[in-house]
């Protein structure tokens, strides 16, 4: 008897959970019908609105789940799923992606590493990433931290009109870190 269970559901057509139910897998029993004009018919019975689909041809989706009762309308599925994909495309074409750039330093950096290391930072803001700066201390240095956050201050100066400070000079364990972003 399982191997006839497994048999039927290998057999069963495989659809992708990932859109909208349709035509027969709305569960409500009244639905808010649109027609494909986007005329609002009010609250219909589910077979009166699968119903009205058939006869013109076309698939019920449900387009809002969430409220009661649910908003259905009928449009081609087909047609639908390619400007549901066009309209994601769009808006990933859009967006910025903003990542961040890391500079490691020393509290003892000699002049032209930290002419360096500015360059590079003024280069990443330019490009509208973000940068975070750390601060590493070995032995001693520890002790001395006000050097490491007199280094970041100076940064702050240097870059001053390029950027602004998302997180001030902060010390965790060993290190110090500093965030600043694009003006």
């Amino acid at each position: 008897m399982e191997a006839a269970i497994a048999t039927e559901n290998r057999n069963a057509p495989v659809r992708e959970n990932d859109g909208p139910r349709i035509n027969r897998e709305i569960k409500a029993k009244e639905v808010r019908l649109i027609n494909y004009d986007g005329e609002n018919l009010g609250v219909v019975s589910l077979t009166e609105a699968l119903k009205s689909a058939q006869e013109v041809g076309l698939d019920l989706i449900e387009i809002s789940p969430q409220v009661t009762p649910p908003v259905c309308k009928i449009l081609d599925y087909g047609k639908y799923k390619y400007e549901m994909q066009k309209k994601k495309n769009e808006a990933k074409k859009n967006q910025k992606v903003i990542s961040i750039k890391e500079l490691k330093l020393r509290p003892m950096i000699d002049t032209h590493d930290y002419e360096v290391k500015v360059k590079q930072a003024k280069k990443f803001l330019a490009q509208g990433d973000k940068v975070k700066f750390t601060m590493r201390f070995k032995g001693r240095e520890l002790s001395a931290n006000d050097m490491g956050k007199e280094v970041l201050n100076k940064l702050i100066e240097d870059l001053e009109g390029l950027c602004k400070v998302d997180a001030a000079p902060k010390l965790e364990g060993k290190q110090m870190f500093m965030i600043v972003s694009p003006a």
